[in-house]
């Protein structure tokens, strides 16, 4: 079926999302290497508060409700500080291909989630193309020796869970309070308890530490922790969370591909063949019915 103009920027808005995500285990690889894991895990946070502080202050943004920041909260939970954190420490021992094939099911997290918190019905075509894409990463782990899982990867899959959901929650949010106003004000919640931990952990050593590490950092900060949720929150808003969530299924392949041109990993063909694949899915899966449930078949649910 045909898509409005909305559906069209918010496609695009949650493509930009997914390019910029998909750098950040690679910069978190890189950073971590160097800075370590709370540091880089809670720092990023810390500085990028201070970005949306004066944002904040500048356009004189309202504050949000009660009910607004019991949902932010859910959001600071995810996006603030259980990815940033479990991520820092995975990729200290994970390749960057392991941990993006991991998060590759994030699409299906996110899917449902928005279901039960933002009230969305998936059609039956979306979760064949939602299975046929996560599957087909998951055979890609398998081909890649990814079958037996350690605590890295069991703390890869519990971010991959409260992940979702800050995703769905915010999603739905950013309708009501804005797209990047959702992520800002997440990050205001969460960096007052992140800077007693981040200063102990800063250390004399962190300035013999090279350009590259600091640059990662800052993307992680800036970027990762901030403007790529502004496309991402803009592109639900304005796509509906379901059908943006299937973008998803790229961002394990890029991952790929900027862990192989900044960190030397290697790209198989089978990789490529599995991109095919995933992206096909995605296009299927994009172009499908999401609606909404009735009140009386929510009723009947409970």
């Amino acid at each position: 079926m045909s898509i409005n103009k909305q559906e069209k920027t918010g496609l695009l808005l949650g493509l930009i999302g997914v390019i910029c995500f998909s750098f950040t285990l690679p910069a978190t690889r890189i950073a971590t290497e160097y800075l370590g894991t709370t540091f880089v895990g809670l720092g990023r946070t810390v500085i990028a508060s201070i970005l949306v502080a004066i944002i904040l202050m500048v356009r004189k943004e309202r504050i949000p409700t009660l009910l607004q920041f019991k949902s932010l909260l859910i959001v600071s939970l995810g996006t603030v500080l259980a990815f940033p954190l479990i991520t820092s420490w995975a990729m200290k021992t994970l390749p960057v291909s392991h941990g993006a094939v991991e998060l590759a099911l994030l699409p299906l997290a996110t899917a449902g989630f928005a279901i039960i918190r933002a009230n969305e019905a998936p059609s039956l075509t979306f979760w064949i193309s939602s299975l046929i894409g996560s599957l087909s990463v998951i055979i890609y782990a398998m081909h890649l020796g990814f079958g037996q899982l350690h605590y890295a990867d069991l703390a890869l899959l519990a971010a991959v869970i409260i992940l979702g959901l800050s995703y769905a929650e915010g999603g739905k949010l950013s309708k009501e309070l804005g797209s990047w106003q959702v992520i800002a004000w997440a990050i205001i919640i969460g960096a007052p308890f992140f800077i007693i931990p981040v200063a102990l952990d800063i250390s004399t050593e962190m300035t013999q530490v090279p350009l590259k590490a600091w640059l990662s950092f800052a993307y992680l900060a800036v970027v990762s922790q901030f403007l790529a949720y502004v496309a991402w929150y803009s592109g639900m808003a304005m796509g509906g969370i379901l059908k943006i969530s299937q973008i998803q299924y790229l961002q394990p392949f890029l991952m790929i591909v900027f862990a192989a041109l900044f960190l030397n990993e290697s790209i198989t063909f089978f990789t490529i063949v599995t991109a095919v694949v995933v992206v096909i899915a995605v296009i299927v899966g994009k172009n499908t019915g999401v609606t909404k449930k009735s009140s009386a078949s929510i009723k009947q649910s409970r």
